[in-house]
C-alpha cells in the first residue's frame, strides 16, 4: 500500500459533461477556480484541459490556457499544474465516404498539440501512448507522432505524465524510455474504463502496474461509478490516484458533484486507509519537478 499519495483533480476534460453536470466549468476563470477549490480540499495536481468559453466543446487555445494557468499562479493557494497535450486525436469517418473524417473530426500534429506546453512550461503535461478505439470514435496517435511529441517535451524540460488506456501503450512508454525520450523517473497514469480500452478492475490494473519499469511512478483511475474504487485499488497496489469531473460527474447516485467534493470523498477515503495526500511542494520533490517561482527542479538541484 502506499501510504503518501499524490493526488490528481481532472477538473473538466474535454467530452460532452457540460449538459449532464452544472459544476462543470468552462469558461478560463471557471477552470481555475476549480483548480483552486481543488487545491484547497487537498489535491497535489490539477489535470487541465480548456473549453470554448461560448459553447463548452473543446478547444486547444493557448491563450486559454494561459488565462487559468496564471490566474492559478496568481492565487495563495498552491497546486502542481498539468496541461494536457493529448487534445487533436479524434477521428470520426465520414457517414457518405469512411476514408474521410466526418463532423467531430479533430486532429493536430504534434506540434500543435505541444504549443501550449511548451509557451507555458507546466510542471506536468499528458503524454498520451498510443492509437484507440475510444468509444465510437478512433484517437490517432501514432508512434511516429508519439516520438516526435516526446521530443518536444523533453526539450521544453516539461515531466510527461504517460497515459496509458491500454497494455500495449505500457509496451510503447517502455520504448520510449529504451530511445531516450523520457528523463528521469517515468510518471505513468493508467486509465481505465475507457471503451474500448482497459478495463476498470483489479486484475487489468494489477496486469498494467506489473508491467511498469522498476523505477516508475504511478496513478491509476476509473471513470463513472469505477471512479472512488479505482482510486482506492491503486493506493492499495501502490500507486497515486486521479478523481475530478473529467471522469465521473457524481458523487454519489444520483448526487452531482463538484471537484472539490471528489478530492475531499478521496481524501477521506484514503485516510481511514492509514494514507495522507502528498502536499504540492511535496510532490514537486517527490517527482522531481520544476519549482514554477524559480525554475529549480525540486528534490533534485537547480
Amino acid at each position: 500500500m502506499n501510504r503518501n499519495v499524490i493526488l490528481t483533480c481532472a477538473v473538466t476534460g474535454a467530452g460532452d459533461t457540460t449538459r449532464k453536470n452544472p459544476n462543470v466549468p468552462v469558461t478560463p476563470k471557471q477552470i481555475a477556480d476549480d483548480c483552486i477549490a481543488a487545491a484547497k480540499a487537498g489535491a497535489s495536481v490539477a489535470h487541465i484541459h480548456v473549453r470554448d468559453p461560448q459553447t463548452g466543446g473543446v478547444s486547444h487555445s493557448t491563450d486559454h490556457f494561459r488565462e487559468v494557468m496564471e490566474r492559478v499562479r496568481e492565487a495563495d493557494t498552491d497546486i502542481v499544474m498539468n496541461i494536457t497535450a493529448g487534445g487533436g486525436g479524434d477521428w470520426i469517418p465520414d457517414a457518405m465516404d469512411p476514408t474521410r473524417g466526418g463532423p467531430g473530426t479533430d486532429i493536430q500534429t504534434p506540434a500543435e498539440r505541444h504549443a501550449p506546453v511548451g509557451e507555458l512550461l507546466p510542471e506536468l503535461c499528458t503524454l498520451d501512448c498510443g492509437s484507440l478505439n475510444f468509444g465510437d470514435m478512433v484517437y490517432v496517435n501514432t508512434a511516429e507522432w508519439l516520438r516526435e511529441h516526446a521530443r518536444l517535451v523533453q526539450a521544453a524540460g516539461v515531466k510527461p505524465e504517460l497515459e496509458c488506456f491500454d497494455l500495449g501503450h505500457v509496451g510503447f512508454a517502455r520504448q520510449l524510455q529504451k530511445e531516450g525520450l523520457i528523463d528521469g523517473d517515468p510518471l505513468y497514469q493508467l486509465c481505465l474504463g475507457i471503451p474500448w480500452g482497459a478495463e476498470a478492475d483489479t486484475e487489468t490494473m494489477l496486469t498494467m502496474r506489473n508491467k511498469l519499469p522498476a523505477n516508475a511512478n504511478w496513478a491509476a483511475f476509473g471513470i463513472g461509478r469505477h471512479q472512488m474504487p479505482m482510486a482506492v485499488q491503486a493506493v492499495l497496489l501502490g500507486g497515486h490516484a486521479r478523481v475530478g469531473l473529467e471522469d465521473n460527474l457524481y458523487l454519489e447516485k444520483g448526487v452531482l458533484a463538484t471537484n472539490a467534493q471528489l478530492v475531499e470523498k478521496a481524501t477521506t477515503l484514503f485516510e481511514n486507509l492509514g494514507a495522507s495526500v502528498m502536499t504540492p511542494a511535496e510532490t514537486r520533490a517527490h517527482l522531481k519537478l520544476r519549482n514554477p517561482t524559480n525554475g529549480n527542479i525540486e528534490g533534485g538541484g537547480a
